[in-house]
Order: structure tokens, then sequence, then C-alpha cells
């Protein structure tokens, strides 16, 4: 029905936001009940060409679905050019955006339930409070890095110039040692530290944060968050995870499998070790030649992807090109290894790759989608941050949900891992030392997958308790009621 109410979607460009986003809202539409609501999907422009052509194609996806999604374009609006954090200015960017968020909500000629923004869009609370429409954050990190955020504003009141001294203590937590904050919560001089205090405080203003994790997951972090003073409403939802649809399955089986996937279709069962360092992750020479090293001297068996670095580095670009190994891997490995390992210099599929039987452990720069992925398929992680929230997500991982054992960075060094440390992480994730970790992750698969199972799952529920709020308040908006 044309006149349903809509929820607002106003996601950021990049696809590890992008499309998580639209998942978590087809979900909270599928469990308001057959045609109760719709989405609309407010799109700001890409900053670059490459993220334009992705969001072009995932939108042309979902259109060719049939779903009852509508997708509407922002006008374009001139991009910051202060020499700024990623968080920063994404945040700006979206403060440009607001008049035409404005524009476009209040043009729609049907009820809003709720306008729901993304971590990075919290300006555009404003246009909820200025229209009176409920509003929501969809968070797409852990209810841990929730938890930091909600605390930044008390810590940047209570610490001293220098920005935090001693180990943070967040309820549910282990004691948080600074060497696992993000690098920016460190230093009160640093440009970006205020946007943690800012959003933190903005987080406040919305009626509920959606979460994209599952309440058996972070049981101790959501009752932090729950008992605090300044407690807000959380949803949590997760695992969402844009998984191949069973028809997709159907037709990728009957296609050619990718390289990759015929490659460990050969290996024994959890003997691969897969390295992965996120779509947008890239190391130099020096880096890789260390891995390599390790790699070769740990005698596993190993599946690394390597990427180039990026001709773009400017904002919202980044994007590696397709590595070259004759430049960046120690003359021969390929050859000595070549019984026992393969390097992928482009994409790799990794959903896929963590889905399949042969690989036994994940090196991932733990980016929280990463982390998800790894637990749906119960594979135990190596974490190896590269920056942002990465430090902290291997910190929970580690010493919270006890699903990685500990691998030593040196964030003096841009996050540099010696041969050394590589090839003992390695022998004891893969050997007998990592069964724990093993076994916590085997738990965590089943926890995940219950949270989602339709008829008793806890993210199921908490996504049905968020609809009937939607759809209450949704109709007294409808004509005639």
């Amino acid at each position: 029905m044309a006149n349903n109410p809509t929820i607002v979607l106003l996601p950021v460009w990049g696809s590890g936001h992008f499309m998580p986003m639209l998942e978590a809202g087809k979900q909270l539409l599928a469990s308001s009940g057959p045609r109760a609501m719709s989405l609309t999907v407010l799109l700001m422009p890409a900053p670059t060409p490459q993220a334009t052509s992705e969001i072009s194609e995932h939108v042309r996806r979902e259109e060719a679905a049939g779903l009852d999604i509508r997708f509407q374009h922002l006008p374009a609006v001139k991009l910051p050019t202060d020499h700024l954090g990623i968080e920063e200015f994404i945040s700006r960017t979206v403060q440009l955006h607001v008049p035409h968020v404005h524009s476009a909500i209040a043009g729609l000629d049907f009820p809003v339930a709720a306008l729901v923004v993304d971590i990075f869009c919290t300006p555009a609370l404003d246009v909820s409070r200025q229209l009176g429409v409920p509003a929501y954050v969809y968070f797409t990190s852990s209810a841990a890095l929730l938890a930091l955020l909600l605390r930044a504003p008390a810590l940047h009141e209570k610490e001293e110039e220098e920005g935090l001294a001693v180990d943070l203590e967040l309820p549910g937590l282990p004691a948080v040692p600074r060497s696992a904050l993000p690098d920016t919560m460190l230093d009160k001089k640093n440009p970006t530290y205020s946007w943690f205090v800012y959003t933190g405080r903005r987080y406040m203003e919305a009626n509920g944060i959606i979460v994209n994790t599952a309440a058996e997951l972070e049981p101790g972090v959501l009752a932090g968050i729950a008992a605090s003073a300044t407690a807000v409403a959380v949803y949590p939802i997760g695992p969402v995870l844009a998984l191949t649809p069973a028809e997709a399955e159907a037709e990728a089986e009957a296609a050619q499998p990718h390289e990759c996937l015929r490659w460990l279709d050969s290996q024994p069962r959890a003997s691969v070790l897969f390295l992965c360092f996120g779509s947008k992750g890239f190391l130099g020479r020096a880096q890789v030649q260390e891995i390599a090293d390790g790699l070769e001297r740990s005698g596993h068996r190993f599946l690394l992807v390597l990427r180039g670095r990026p001709s773009d580095t400017s904002h919202g670009a980044r994007n590696p090109r397709d590595a070259d190994l004759a430049e960046l891997l120690p003359e021969g490995f390929l050859e000595r290894t070549k019984e026992r390992g393969l390097v992928w210099p482009k994409r790799a599929p990794q959903k896929e790759i963590l889905a399949h039987p042969s690989v036994g452990g994940f090196v991932t720069h733990c980016g929280w989608n990463s982390i998800l992925e790894s637990l749906w398929f119960g594979v135990p992680m190596l974490p190896w941050p590269l920056g942002a929230d990465q430090h902290f997500n291997a910190f929970t991982s580690v010493s919270d949900m006890g699903v990685a054992l500990r691998l030593q960075v040196d964030r003096e060094r841009g996050n540099f891992v010696e041969a050394a440390e590589l090839e003992r992480a390695v022998r004891s994730l893969m050997g007998g030392g990592g069964e724990g970790a093993r076994e916590k992750a085997v738990k965590m698969m089943m926890v995940c997958r219950d949270a989602v199972d339709l008829q008793s799952g806890s993210s199921c529920a908490s996504l049905r308790r968020l609809s009937h709020e939607l759809i209450q308040g949704a109709v007294r908006l409808l004509p005639n009621t």
C-alpha cells in the first residue's frame, strides 16, 4: 500500500556500513508483518567513482528483488577539504546534507515511522527533532564499542589534559588497557577526539540504538549499558550478515567456483590458516616479507590475500589495487610453499572462504563485520588490527569472548608484526594451543545462529519488539485513526 508508514534509512556509502544497514532495514521490514511498513533509503552521493559504482550495483540488485524499498538520491554537496580523520570527514559531510535530509523527509507523501541513521550520521538527529519523527542509530559495530562511545563524554570531563592515563573500567568487560583504545581517544589534541565526545552525547538523544550484535554474544556489556546512568534503549538484532540467499547459492554451485575455493577443496579439514585484511587493508613490502617468513617457518597451510597500495588515498577512496606478488614476496617463496599455500592478489570471497571446512583459523584486521562472519562459521582468530576501532575489537575478541589468541602487534611501528611472532601465534592457533579459542568459536557460532532463529531467537524477538513500537507509533500518523 503506497500510503503505509515508512522507515527512513540514512546510511553512509561504504559497503561495510551500507550493506549491513540495508540488511537490518529489510529484517525490520519483514518482522513488521506483510506490507505493514516500507523502507525509504536516502542516498548521499559517494565521494569517489568506485564507491558510487558499488552503491549503484547494490541499489540495482535491491530494486530487482521487488521489495517495498524506495531509494531517493540526495543532491550533491561540496565535500570538506580540511585534513580530517575519516570520522570527522563523514560527520561534516553529513552535516552539509542535513537540509537535504530534512527536505526529503518533509516531502514524503506518506507517514514516517522512524528515521534510522548510521553510526556517523548523528548530525541528522536534528531533523528528527524538527519534524517530530522518532530517531534511532544503527550501530554497525559491537556493543562494547557502543559502551565506549557512550562513556566518552564522561571520560572527557574526568581525564587529564593528555587524555586517558590508566586502564579503563567498562561494566561487563575486563579492564581495558590504553593500548586497546582507538588512537584518537588517547590524545585530546587530536582533532578526531572531539568526534568521539560529540557522538557519545548525540547518541543519548536517540529513541534507541539498534546494534549489530546478539544478547548472548555480549551479555555483560549490554547489561552494563542498561544499568548506566545514561541508559538508552538498545536493540541487539545481530548478527546482521548479508549471507548469500539459497537460490543464489544454487546458481553459484552450478557456475565455476572461485579459484580460492577450488584450492581449498583439495586441503584437509580445518588445516588452512586464512589471512585477509579487509576491503581497505593493504601492507607494505617489509611487512609482507615478515608474513612470508613467518608462514614458511610455521609449516602450516595458508591462504593469504594480499592487496597493493591504492592509487588514491583520499577519504572515501583507499581502494587497494591488485598486488604485485613479485615485488612484495621474497624470491622463491611461492615455489617453496606451492604444496601448502596459496597467495591471492585480488579481492577474495571472504564469507565463502570462512564457510569452507578446510579453513581452521583466520588472521583478521578485526573489522566487526569480519569478526561476526568468523564467528558465524565457528572459525577462531588471530587479531591483527590496523586502525580505527580494530584494536578495541581485537581486545574484546581475546579477553572477553575468548574466540581469538593474542598476536603481538607493534602500534608504534604502524601495527607491525615480526615473523617470529606470527610463526609463534600460527603454531599456537593451528596446533594444540588453540583448542580453547576453537571451542569458544564453535560455541559462539551456535550462539549467533540461535539468536536469529525466527521462532525463539533473541535477536528476532528484539526486532519484533522494535517493529511493534514503530507500528504503534505509526498507526497514530495514519488518516482516520
